[in-house]
């Protein structure tokens, strides 16, 4: 009666040993699917960054103002006949007399 009682304990082990441990077990399972919420969450963060793409690249296609807009921050242009003043805060431009 022993020996059934091993017998069947040893092959509920090895039932659920590729259950358990397998190719296609639970912690695999566990794993894949922590794996796609990660993957959705990098995809989430992606769309939004798609989506601010998307209409940066309307706006420029629709008007000049967006491409002026541009052109003045970030490449420092200006039109023709047009004057540029940079004024410098004098007390950022003299250096600190304190040794």
């Amino acid at each position: 009666m022993k020996l059934l009682a091993l017998a069947f304990a040893v092959m509920i082990a090895l039932i659920q040993y590729p259950l358990w441990l397998g190719k296609g077990g639970w912690l695999r399972v566990w794993e894949v699917e922590r794996q796609i919420r990660v993957q959705k969450e990098n995809n989430q963060k992606l769309q939004v960054r798609n989506a601010v793409l998307d209409a940066e690249v309307g706006n420029l296609k629709q008007g000049f103002d967006a491409i002026e807009e541009r052109a003045r921050s970030e490449l420092g242009m200006i039109k023709q006949d047009e004057m540029f003043f940079q004024l410098i805060d004098a007390r950022a431009a003299a250096p600190d007399p304190r040794p």
